[in-house]
């Protein structure tokens, strides 16, 4: 395998991201599309939400969030995002030795945006196979709740701020209990 196949390639996510926002603004106009997504998640989400809405949320998105993070474990070069994170750690902390000398932080600086592509390229992969399931899964989402009357979940969240935040949550301690970077 030669460097450049090693580094990868944006466009492959681009691809896929535009297809993403295709189907999520097609919903409504191929009726294919959304027919299929209900008769897959009906059944199974929503016999869930039905039965709880709160408990049933909460076990859609911890599934979710699980097939996130394991999706993202085995589609990454943990070893490398790891070393990665390790250098842009020392590059932090050199940034604040040096804090009193603007020259050596604006060059210290300099060398820290040199790892933004190289941390998107190992880590976008993952988005690759999640995108346009998480898309779809989105808009049933929002035909099940508007189907439900918008409720409150708890009594206060809408259904997106509360999967953001539970998300959140859960992916903070999968990523622990499965050593994912």
């Amino acid at each position: 395998m030669d460097q450049q196949d090693k580094k990868g390639s944006m466009m492959p996510m681009i691809i896929v991201m535009l297809l993403s926002l295709v189907i999520a603004f097609s919903w409504d106009k191929f009726s294919f599309i959304k027919n299929a997504v209900h008769t897959v998640l009906d059944p199974t989400g929503g016999v869930l939400l039905n039965w709880n809405i709160e408990i049933g949320m909460l076990i859609i998105v911890f599934l979710l969030t699980l097939m996130s993070i394991l999706v993202q474990k085995f589609t990454t070069d943990q070893k490398a995002i790891k070393e990665l994170r390790q250098e842009q750690k020392i590059l932090s902390e050199e940034m604040k030795k040096y804090r009193d000398h603007p020259e050596k932080v604006a060059e210290l600086s300099k060398k820290q945006m040199e790892f933004i592509p190289r941390t998107m390229k190992l880590t976008s992969r993952s988005m690759l196979f999640t995108s346009v399931p998480f898309i779809l899964t989105f808009r049933w989402f929002t035909d099940i709740f508007i189907t439900l009357g918008n409720p409150k979940l708890f009594g206060i969240f809408s259904w997106f701020l509360f999967y953001l935040i539970f998300a959140i949550v859960f992916s903070a301690i999968l990523k622990k209990l499965l050593k994912v970077v």
